[in-house]
């Protein structure tokens, strides 16, 4: 059922608001230090140094407004420095190890930066004595996935078949043991954002379907599809960002009552298959674009996964804005305003304001 009026992200609310968001180089992390800018948040960023060359934090010069620090979340001396130095009042945790594949590779790597990553934050947030919201950015594939088709709703057991889904199955479980072990009782309310495959323009990562895709296109190769009827929860990266912006408000403002696990997925019809995104881009690309199944044997990956939104539409009134053919659009005019050599920050800082309009 759609809601009857959509809240809005409250600028006022974020004016001068000290704001801790770790993982701020990567690829939703420099579009949301971007939107946080523009509200005129005061924000410092803990993260590795850019993780992809080019990448999104370089070309939009995400770094021009915000105290930008390069730390580790694994060094838990340093992201208490950081912490106790900046006393911020909201804490957003968006630094992870964010690849399946990858997972597969490293899998000590991604536990001790999804897991105990997410302790050292926590851990450091809950001692500063400036604390007030944090959101935990976990994944939708925390899930324990039954290749159900329906949504999962935010009660569901949490699981995970590759060692990065079980790691942020693992920090959703060291999230609620904090919350209930310290955090409540130290007046600080904490959730968990989960959300899917979160897509738009600037996305250099390797092994992701977007990217692959651009890359081949720009190359003018046949893009190359390993999972081509795999159904994902597609969104514009706005979408979920704009739900964490409107959770940590409400954390902000109303304490505990917020303080719970949330979904923040697309429109049941924006999931959708890996071939229709692969050939609806192509269309939209022009000048002959092609894919083809990619051969050999490849590392287990869910076939279906879709995210229940039920409980953020109705408690929240936050509500998907754009289709996914919308954020396909946005995706191309991107890209290729970068090819163009276009002014990146501001054409970002200029969809930001195109999302916030379209309500």
């Amino acid at each position: 059922m759609e809601v009857t009026r959509m809240a809005q992200i409250d600028p006022a609310f974020w004016l001068g608001k000290r704001v801790l968001l770790t993982g701020h180089t990567g690829f939703k992390g420099s579009w949301l230090s971007l939107w946080l800018q523009s509200m005129g948040a005061t924000l410092r960023g803990l993260a590795l140094t850019p993780p992809t060359d080019p990448a999104l934090f370089d070309v939009a010069r995400v770094a021009e407004g915000m105290e930008h620090r390069v730390a580790d979340i694994r060094d838990f001396g340093a992201v208490k420095a950081h912490v106790d130095e900046f006393k911020p009042e909201i804490v957003i945790h968006m630094a992870a190890q964010p690849l399946v594949r990858l997972s597969y590779h490293q899998p000590v790597e991604t536990y001790a930066t999804n897991v105990m990553g997410t302790v050292h934050v926590l851990e450091a947030a809950r001692h500063a004595g400036s604390v007030k919201a944090i959101v935990n950015i976990t994944t939708d594939k925390c899930y324990e996935n039954r290749e159900w088709v329906w949504g999962y709703r935010e009660d569901e057991p949490m699981g995970g078949h590759d060692p990065y889904s079980n790691s942020k199955g693992c920090a959703e479980l060291v999230s609620s043991a904090y919350r209930r072990s310290f955090l409540k009782e130290a007046g600080i309310a904490m959730a968990t954002a989960r959300a899917g495959n979160v897509i738009g323009g600037g996305d250099w990562a390797l092994d992701r379907l977007i990217p692959d895709i651009l890359r081949a296109l720009q190359q003018h190769e046949a893009v190359l599809i390993r999972n081509p009827h795999a159904i994902r929860p597609w969104q514009h990266v706005l979408e979920p960002l704009s739900g964490y912006l409107l959770l940590a408000e409400r954390l902000y403002t109303q304490g505990q009552s917020e303080a719970e696990g949330w979904n923040f997925g697309p429109r049941d019809e924006d999931a959708r298959p890996v071939q229709w995104i692969v050939e609806h881009l192509c269309e939209t690309w022009g000048d002959g674009a092609s894919w083809t199944l990619q051969p050999g044997n490849h590392p287990h990956e869910a076939s279906f996964l879709k995210l229940d939104i039920s409980k953020a539409r109705q408690r929240l009134q936050w509500a998907p804005r754009w289709s996914l053919e919308t954020a396909l659009t946005r995706i191309t005019e991107w890209h290729q305003a970068w090819l163009a050599g276009q002014d990146m920050r501001a054409l970002c800082l200029n969809q930001i304001s195109q999302y916030q309009a379209s309500a």
